[in-house]
């Protein structure tokens, strides 16, 4: 029996194959060749995305309904952000505030003309030295203090970086091209932390996703180019690149994952349809 297959096992493995569409052959026969066969696929987003919010609150707007198509950076909505945009308003009245530093410097000025005089006085004997010590002390202390109005200045202009983030949290912005799935919220009702509020998904490019047989491993790799052909009432050939293939067999099915990207500009074809796809000749290693 060594060395020997037993006939019911070899009966099974046969049934296995015969179902799966790919040929038994024997340990040492050539193998299945790829080209030329359909495989069922299936077409979906390139990625749905649930968006919401940094900040929680009352959803204030939504421009954007299911069906809707939107690109990348565009602001779709918002929670109520009235007290944002009245702390925004504070934070830029006060970085544009440059009174204190005015004052500062004309003090500073008269301190130190003051100061001069007290010192051209001093070496004539003409005022003590007492007097000029108590000049260099005042205008010391007024450079400190148009310092620090400097600085108040400084941390009022990141105080309104810091508002303008905070009031940023409020707005819902697209992250991808793509369309509106679903509206999971409305104007008037509460986002939580956990609630997103628009069902986003990219469909360009879209995803094509196909099981093959086992036995087709190493025919496909990572660049080959395959022909998508979408279910009726979809029509036409369409050129998909794989971006994956899975290195790890499903070792209950007998079969390996790859991923391909169709390219839908204008979004021409719908995602969730059914396909099949052809491989052309293997790729040589």
């Amino acid at each position: 029996m060594c060395g020997t297959v037993p006939r019911r096992w070899m009966a099974a493995w046969v049934m296995l194959a015969s179902l799966a569409g790919v040929p038994w052959a024997p340990a040492g026969a050539a193998v299945p060749d790829i080209a030329g066969r359909d495989f069922d696929c299936v077409i979906e987003p390139e990625q749905v995305v649930k968006l919401a919010s940094q900040a929680t609150g009352i959803i204030a707007r939504l421009d954007v309904d299911r069906g809707d198509v939107v690109r990348r950076g565009q602001m779709l909505g918002s929670l109520a952000d009235e007290v944002e945009r009245a702390n925004l308003a504070l934070a830029k009245a006060r970085a544009t505030n440059d009174h204190d530093i005015a004052a500062g410097q004309a003090r500073l000025a008269y301190l130190q003309r003051r100061y001069g005089r007290a010192t051209q006085l001093v070496t004539g004997n003409i005022v003590s030295r007492s007097s000029t010590d108590e000049a260099e002390s005042e205008m010391k202390v007024a450079e400190n203090q148009l310092r620090l109005a400097v600085l108040n200045r400084r941390i009022a202009e990141l105080e309104v970086v810091q508002a303008e983030a905070v009031l940023a949290q409020r707005a819902l912005v697209s992250p991808i091209d793509g369309v509106v799935l679903e509206r999971l919220l409305r104007p008037g009702e509460f986002r939580n932390d956990q609630s997103p509020v628009l069902t986003l998904a990219q469909v360009d490019p879209l995803r094509v996703e196909v099981f093959l047989p086992a036995a087709f491993h190493g025919q496909v790799r990572v660049g080959t180019v395959a022909e998508v052909r979408p279910e009726a009432p979809v029509q036409g050939v369409h050129r998909a690149v794989a971006r994956v293939v899975d290195q790890v067999m499903d070792a209950a099915s007998g079969t390996f994952g790859v991923r391909l990207s169709l390219a839908n500009p204008g979004f021409a074809l719908p995602a969730g349809i059914r396909c099949t796809v052809r491989f052309p000749e293997p790729t040589p290693h």
